[in-house]
């Protein structure tokens, strides 16, 4: 097995020697270098899995100029080498510039032994854990048929998104659920300049409240009672990359606080440690909530939401943009053809025309679940209207009954508890179906159970 090469640029000899000792002991492999000059001529053709970085050389002994410098450097070129820099003086104003620059971490001369190898240790295993994510992300998107957009609305949200990827600003998506959200916050971070990095992607409403730093920043052993191994946080994983925050809307306002502290400083601790980390990920957002309701209602910080929405775009229901549902059913019949080595599919004019006429209330979630179910149910080449088994009280309407039929006047939480009712005996009570019909979380389905009285409906 191939060791670790150790890029070591220090001008010290006797520290030179002494991190040899350590890091040999420790299975990694030593190339010393004494100047930042030396290890730009050196990264000119050979690389390494990682910098243990000095701060000062010639030019003095505590700003740490020569090492930003090289930082400076660094972040320009094609390397994705995790650096952990290293300084005798400390100083909190050069460990926030090194961080900002790229730095992964940060050890303070004369170091301590274990706390040494931890940090490469657990710098290396990041930086894998980023490789398997951007491979993962790639081959996906490799493997996926290319989606078009027909609607002149998707059009144009499209060439916004383009426009303002390249830039860090952080992007909020809102709209119902099942809209894309997810699928464009990806497009929106392969086109920006992080695509090298990772893209993380956080469910908030997923997330229990006790667990919200945990996930988020990460934790140390034995930081806490069931704090068995180390976690490497979310913000940590999308460091140099993008950091999707799903469902934003649903974080209660205790770790809304604590968001909005890391947004505002770009400061965070891993729980267990006193170390702050400095954060550098492009923020993207995604909610079906109503902000300025929720705000008016106390449910969400108006300065946690000014902070996402730098940039905000709303995506439009599928019900809004008709010329997009064909284009999107052969898509997802590509795409479930291929997984399920069914490709030969197409659909006939009338199976086309019912979906045409369909609402499509859980968008275009529930339209990818319905290809998935009809590509898994056909017995033949051309899927037809009996395959799709859309409501029969929706699949008989007519594209013109569809278009004229009108709501009876009520308010949204009334037309909300009609709905979930009509769900919950659509799905004879199952929580999980309902959920997915109505393009939704379950725990989302709980709260809106219990906002309504409807906890003991039906079955699990």
């Amino acid at each position: 097995m191939t060791k670790p090469l150790i890029l070591l640029i220090e001008d010290n000899r006797e520290v030179r020697l002494s991190a040899r000792f350590i890091l040999e002991d420790h299975g990694f492999s030593i190339t010393e270098l004494e100047s930042p000059t030396q290890a730009i001529e050196y990264l000119q053709t050979q690389s390494a899995a990682l910098i243990l970085l000095d701060m000062n050389f010639a030019l003095d002994t505590t700003s740490g100029e020569e090492g930003l410098r090289f930082l400076r450097w660094l972040q320009q070129q094609p390397h994705n080498i995790p650096v952990v820099a290293m300084t005798a003086w400390s100083n909190t104003q050069l460990v926030v510039q090194a961080m900002q620059l790229g730095a992964g971490d940060f050890i303070e001369k004369p170091w301590q032994n274990q706390r040494l190898v931890q940090v490469i240790s657990q710098q290396l295993k990041l930086k894998e854990l980023q490789q398997k994510n951007q491979q993962l992300s790639s081959a996906l998107h490799d493997n996926e048929p290319e989606l078009v957009w027909q609607s002149a609305t998707m059009q144009r949200l499209m060439q916004q998104l383009q426009a303002v990827a390249t830039s860090d600003a952080h992007i909020l998506l809102t709209g119902e659920n099942g809209t894309g959200k997810s699928q464009l916050a990806q497009f929106i971070h392969r086109h920006s300049g992080r695509k090298a990095a990772p893209l993380i992607s956080v469910n908030m409403g997923a997330i229990p409240e006790t667990l919200f730093e945990s996930e988020m920043f990460g934790h140390k052993k034995g930081a806490f009672t069931d704090a068995k191994e180390q976690r490497i946080g979310r913000f940590t994983l999308a460091q140099g990359g993008s950091l999707f925050l799903d469902e934003i809307a649903s974080l209660p306002l205790p770790q809304q606080a604590k968001l909005l502290r890391v947004l505002e400083s770009g400061h965070y601790e891993v729980l267990g440690s006193s170390v702050t980390e400095q954060s550098d990920v492009r923020l993207l957002s995604a909610s079906n909530g109503n902000f300025t309701q929720l705000i008016s209602d106390g449910l969400f910080r108006q300065d946690l939401y000014y902070r996402l929405n730098t940039l905000e775009f709303r995506v439009p229901a599928l019900r809004e943009r008709p010329e997009d549902i064909v284009p999107l059913v052969r898509f997802f019949l590509q795409k479930h053809g291929l997984r399920y080595q069914k490709t030969a599919l197409r659909l006939s004019p009338a199976a086309e025309k019912q979906l045409q006429a369909y609402g499509w209330p859980g968008n275009i979630r529930e339209l990818s679940h319905l290809i998935e179910r009809a590509v898994l149910l056909c017995q033949d080449t051309v899927i037809e209207p009996a395959d799709l088994a859309l409501p029969k009280q929706v699949s008989a309407m007519s594209a013109n009954e569809h278009d004229t039929q009108q709501l009876p006047m009520m308010t949204l939480e009334q037309a909300e508890l009609q709905l979930v009712r009509q769900a919950l005996g659509h799905c004879q009570g199952n929580k999980q179906k309902t959920a997915d019909l109505l393009g939704i979380t379950k725990s989302s389905l709980y709260r809106r159970l219990e906002k309504y009285g409807l906890e003991q409906y039906g079955a699990e």
